[in-house]
C-alpha cells in the first residue's frame, strides 16, 4: 500500500517551496492536482516529470476510486493550485476516503495564506477563526458576519477579486468600523497590505485585482448592559424618521440599548 502525501505548494513565490515538498514530488508515482495546468508549470520549473491527474470539485466523486486504486501500487501526492490542499477545496474527500481504507496519509507543510496574513495583520486577539470564502449571496454573507462577528477571535476570510467589494460592503454593514487588514496577492510581485476599516478599504480598492485575504479584528469583550429592546425600537423609529441610514442607526442603538446587531436590524424593519 502506498502513501498519500498532502503537499503544500507556494501561494505565489516559488522560492517558498520546501526542500521536502520538492523531494516528495520527485519521488511519488502520481500527482493529483486541482488544476493540472498550474501544477505542470510548477513541476516544469522544478525539472520534474510526473503523471498528472486532475482532482477538483467537478470530478472528485469519479476520481476518488481511481486514486485509491493508484495508492495500492505506489505513492500519490495531492496538491492544490496554491497553498495547503484539503482546506477550502475538495481534497478532504480523498484524504477521508484514503484514511478509511487504512492508507497512510502524510502532511507536507509549507506556505499558507492564512498564517501569512495573520502574521502581518497583528490583531490583538490570540486566537483566530478561519471562515474560508464568504457566501455568494448578500443575505447569507450578512448572516455569516452577524454570527461570527460576535466572537472575540480574529476572523480570516478568503475572497476573489470580483466579489471582494460585496464582501467588504457586508462587513461594513454588519460589523461597522472594526479594524481589519486586507492582504492582496500575498508573496507575489504586486503584494499589498492595506490596514483600515471596511469603508476605507472600499474607497481604496475601486477596481480590485488579485486574490484577497481579509483579516478582521475580533469583537471586543465588554460588560453586558441590560437589554432595552423597547427603547431601541423607539430610538430606531426616531432615527429612521430623520433619514438616518440603517447602518448608522443600528450602530448607535446596539451600544446605547444593549441589543445585538441582529436584533437591532429586526427592530429597524419593524420601526
Amino acid at each position: 500500500m502506498g502513501t498519500l502525501y498532502i503537499v503544500t505548494t507556494p501561494i505565489g513565490n516559488l522560492e517558498d517551496l520546501t526542500l521536502r515538498a520538492m523531494r516528495v514530488l520527485g519521488e511519488v508515482a502520481l500527482v493529483a492536482a486541482e488544476d493540472t495546468r498550474q501544477t505542470r508549470k510548477l513541476l516544469t520549473h522544478l525539472g520534474i516529470s510526473k503523471p498528472l491527474v486532475s482532482y477538483n470539485e467537478h470530478n472528485a466523486v469519479q476520481r476518488t476510486p481511481r486514486l485509491l486504486d493508484a495508492l495500492t501500487e505506489g505513492d500519490v501526492a495531492l496538491v492544490t493550485d496554491a497553498g495547503v490542499p484539503a482546506i477550502s477545496d475538495p481534497g478532504a474527500n480523498l484524504v477521508r476516503a484514503a484514511a478509511e481504507i487504512g492508507v497512510r496519509v502524510v502532511p507536507i507543510p509549507g506556505p499558507s495564506a492564512v498564517t501569512a496574513a495573520l502574521s502581518v495583520a497583528a490583531m490583538r486577539s490570540a486566537g483566530f477563526k478561519f471562515v474560508g470564502f464568504a457566501p455568494r449571496t448578500a443575505n447569507t454573507r450578512r448572516k455569516l458576519f452577524g454570527e461570527v462577528g460576535r466572537e472575540p477571535a480574529t476572523l480570516v476570510v478568503f475572497e476573489a477579486p470580483h466579489r471582494v467589494r460585496a464582501t467588504l460592503e457586508a462587513i461594513a454593514d454588519v460589523l461597522g468600523d472594526r479594524p481589519m487588514a486586507i492582504c492582496r496577492e500575498l508573496t507575489k510581485l504586486h503584494e499589498e497590505i492595506f490596514r483600515g476599516t471596511a469603508d476605507e478599504a472600499l474607497a481604496h480598492f475601486k477596481n480590485p485585482r488579485g486574490e484577497f485575504v481579509l483579516v478582521i479584528e475580533g469583537a471586543l469583550e465588554r460588560p453586558e448592559a441590560p437589554a432595552d429592546p423597547d427603547g431601541a425600537r423607539q430610538a430606531l423609529a426616531a432615527l429612521k424618521s430623520r433619514g438616518q441610514s440603517r447602518r448608522d442607526a443600528v450602530a448607535q442603538v446596539t451600544d446605547a440599548f444593549g441589543v445585538s446587531k441582529r436584533e437591532a436590524y429586526k427592530l429597524w424593519l419593524e420601526a
